[in-house]
């Protein structure tokens, strides 16, 4: 795989658009494990290889474990997620594959449960931001970093 272009490069006006709502999600008071938990699971549904890169190495920084990063794509199967991040889980899911979902009321429901409508727009437009970024990447095939192998001991 290629990358298509540099659309940062191509559209500095639009990346500025997109990194401003990023500046808005990072600054907006959601728990860093919950925008990380957005960040990941909507990119492993959208299939962008750069943003898993990405936010599994944002995750690992911030200290989240091993397991948690790992089990994010089989939530559903892994008691390691507690209600909040169940509910948060299921709402990515719903509103990233919106066009298929049409965002059902017992998801919502779920995510009421847990989160005020305050904290529930905010996680929407988190959901938003990174479904943006995912079509950009996938769209013009960003292409993530390659780490340097581990050596054996």
């Amino acid at each position: 795989m290629q990358a298509r272009f540099n659309f940062a490069k191509a559209s500095p006006e639009a990346y500025k658009a997109v990194a401003a709502l990023e500046q808005y999600v990072q600054g907006s008071g959601l728990e860093r494990r919950f925008i990380h938990l957005i960040k990941l699971r909507a990119s492993q549904i959208n299939g962008c290889a750069y943003c898993v890169d990405m936010h599994v190495k944002e995750a690992r920084h911030d200290g989240l474990s091993e397991q948690w990063i790992n089990l994010m794509c089989v939530w559903r199967e892994s008691p390691v997620y507690d209600a909040k991040e169940r509910a948060l889980l299921g709402w990515v899911d719903a509103v990233t594959r919106i066009a298929e979902t049409g965002a059902p009321d017992a998801d919502f429901e779920a995510l009421k449960a847990q989160f005020t409508e305050e904290a529930i727009t905010k996680i929407t437009v988190a959901i938003g931001a990174i479904n943006v970024w995912n079509r950009l990447a996938v769209g013009f095939r960003s292409q993530h970093p390659i780490d340097k192998p581990a050596q054996a001991a």
